[in-house]
């Protein structure tokens, strides 16, 4: 990965973590415990802190940035969909950010709550746990279901899987010219997409 140290301050990443190389790290980044930063994902600890506790995975890229003094922070298992922006925010512990979303300064999204594929949500705005959030600007639609949050579970669930097998199996190769007989897929996984707003 490009990692910058900036006044002597420097990324940090667990080992247990992965981060791809194309993702770009700067200054006050704290990357915790079996995280998962996916291709060009952009973590700029210029002004505030960034914040990824243990489990949270910010998928290809994703943006993390905030003003001075201010902290941007995925909770535990926090999971953020391709191409979201947080700024200044806080997203709660076992909490989705849909893809495309953009979540502004001084926002906190709940424990266990859905922000829906892009969405915009603005500074300042709080949301109970177990929130749907939908819409430009954000508004909470409703309360989540048990098995709503269960299969953002088992998505997050994924994410902690692919972390494993990123640090174990993924190499720097040259591409093939044509795809081999009987051709492997990469995965056997059981999750599957849900008609679903995130």
């Amino acid at each position: 990965m490009t990692c910058y140290s900036l006044g002597g301050i420097t990324p940090v990443i667990d080992p247990s973590a992965y981060v791809h190389p194309s993702a770009v790290l700067i200054g006050d980044v704290i990357v915790g415990p079996d995280c998962y930063v996916g291709p060009l994902a952009s973590l700029r600890g210029d002004f505030g802190r960034i914040i990824l506790e243990q489990g949270a995975n910010l998928q290809d890229t994703c943006v993390m940035h905030g003003f001075p003094d201010s902290d941007t922070v995925i909770e535990r298992n926090g999971h953020v969909g391709h191409g979201a922006v947080l700024h200044g925010c806080r997203i709660g512990a076992d909490a989705l950010v849909g893809m495309n979303a953009v979540v502004m300064d001084g926002a906190v999204i709940g424990a266990c709550s859905i922000v829906g594929a892009t969405a915009f949500v603005k500074a300042g705005f709080d949301c109970p746990p177990r929130s749907l959030v939908v819409g430009s600007p954000a508004q909470v639609k409703r309360s989540l279901s048990d098995a709503e949050v269960h299969w953002k579970q088992g998505g997050t669930g994924e994410y902690h899987a692919l972390t494993r097998r990123c640090l174990e199996q993924m190499v720097e190769c040259s591409p093939l010219s044509q795809p081999e007989q009987d051709r492997r897929r990469v995965s056997d996984s059981t999750f599957r997409p849900k008609n679903h707003t995130a």
